[in-house]
């Protein structure tokens, strides 16, 4: 965040490097039931992410120290494979890779009714193909897809999506470049019913002002992306291909 750079990230025209407008999305595509052995899948493209999610439960939890005797145990796992960056990542977990599997988690059992089975887990794996600047958005995006693929009974389906400062302006959306040079980059999750916020995280620095900017323009964003994932659920049922 905020390196130095003489690269203009925004033009005179207030048009981003990419040709897109301050509170435009990049396209996105969304598809269910893409993996035959698991409870639910569901795979994303967005900008140049590629993401596959699998959902398996819930099943007994194992070992049994691991059980909680009141609700579902919720374990999201996210992995960026080796080959989906640049620089050739080490495989297996890292800090960041960790760290985002537990925000991930807490963002998905609070949705979850866990309540209605008690001592299971519900196992929820996010493989990043190809990462392009907010894959744990675009994750949490496909991951409660995948959980309700599997038949899960949520409160409502999550919307990830993130927004930051370019330049000074205040962006959705932000690619790689933005979010390698710009000042600040914001993920968040909500539920779209209530607006209840389920992550909200920041990487860099923005006043008061800029960050609620920021986060209504996601608000206003995530009514859209629950529209695609709602139409992807509908699709599957209906046997249609992948939603744009």
């Amino acid at each position: 965040m905020g390196m130095k750079t003489d690269m203009r990230l925004i033009d005179d025209n207030g048009l981003r490097i990419d040709g897109r407008l301050p509170n435009q999305l990049r396209p996105i595509k969304m598809q269910v039931g893409v993996l035959k052995r698991a409870d639910g899948s569901a795979y994303i493209e967005w900008g140049g992410n590629k993401i596959i999610t699998a959902v398996y439960g819930p099943h007994e939890a194992y070992p049994k120290h691991m059980q909680d005797p009141n609700r579902a145990v919720v374990r999201a796992r996210y992995n960026m494979a080796s080959f989906s960056v640049d620089e050739r990542k080490r495989p297996g977990p890292d800090r960041r890779s960790v760290e985002l599997s537990k925000v991930i988690s807490e963002a998905l059992t609070s949705v979850i009714f866990g309540d209605k089975f008690p001592r299971t887990s519900i196992e929820v794996y996010i493989e990043v193909l190809q990462a392009d600047a907010g894959t744990r958005v675009a994750g949490i995006t496909a991951a409660s897809l995948a959980l309700a693929d599997a038949g899960i009974p949520m409160r409502d389906i999550i919307v990830g999506c993130a927004a930051g400062k370019v330049d000074g302006v205040v962006v959705l959306d932000l690619n790689k470049e933005e979010d390698n040079y710009g000042e600040a980059d914001v993920p968040m999750a909500i539920l779209p019913r209530t607006g209840e916020i389920a992550l909200l995280q920041m990487d860099g620095n923005m006043t008061y002002e800029e960050l609620t900017a920021a986060m209504d323009m996601i608000t206003e964003a995530a009514k859209k992306i629950h529209q695609m994932q709602v139409d992807t659920l509908k699709s599957k049922y209906r046997g249609d291909e992948d939603v744009e």
